[in-house]
């Protein structure tokens, strides 16, 4: 793990699992540690981030290949402007999302063999957290929180999405699986419980 360049954290899962909520509570409990700490997720804000946000939401059509080539392209601008420079500084980097969500996502239209290839020279996590819930919980807490549903949410794509992290939880080394069904507050308490195990 390198200790040098800061720590890259990777929270993943499908939609309703609670990331952007256990990615803002675990920034939180870092600044209370008096770490440096940055927050971010992808997509992005950026313009490709904005192309793909708006592709998931039908406001323009295209095919699956450009989607998910858009996704690695928005990565790579992430990481040269955003997380490799915070991680020099010896900044912890919480990402809402990486290369698995394209992998257990993306591989319901494109074949994952192209995926991986196209991700391959990423920067490798330094511990990736995957929230794992179940897709009945997860559609009933996405219809709570929205009015939009995106184009992977329906309960047969996602229960194909669930499987597909679970056979992936150990593409990376320093994976761990956490049952997001339970509670916010039991999250947290069980995502503290590993990280505080490999950062300090």
């Amino acid at each position: 793990m390198n200790k040098v360049h800061g720590m890259f954290i990777v929270i993943e899962g499908l939609d309703g699992a609670g990331l952007s909520t256990q990615a803002g509570l675990l920034n939180d409990y870092f600044l209370k540690k008096s770490k440096n700490v940055l927050l971010t997720k992808e997509p992005t804000n950026g313009l490709i981030g904005g192309l793909i946000k708006a592709g998931l939401k039908n406001e323009w059509k295209t095919d699956n290949i450009t989607l998910q080539t858009l996704y690695s392209a928005d990565r790579a601008h992430h990481l040269a402007t955003e997380i490799e420079p915070a991680l020099k500084k010896n900044i912890i980097v919480i990402c809402d999302r990486y290369v698995l969500s394209t992998l257990a996502f993306g591989t319901l239209d494109v074949p994952l063999q192209y995926l991986k290839q196209i991700n391959s020279m990423f920067r490798k996590p330094d511990i990736t957290l995957i929230f794992d819930v179940h897709p009945k919980i997860s559609i009933e807490r996405i219809k709570r929180s929205r009015y939009s549903v995106e184009m992977f949410e329906t309960e047969q794509k996602l229960t194909q999405i669930r499987k597909n992290y679970q056979s992936l939880k150990n593409y990376f080394p320093n994976s761990f699986l956490i049952d997001a069904n339970n509670p916010a507050e039991q999250v947290f308490k069980d995502m503290v419980k590993i990280i505080d195990k490999k950062v300090y």
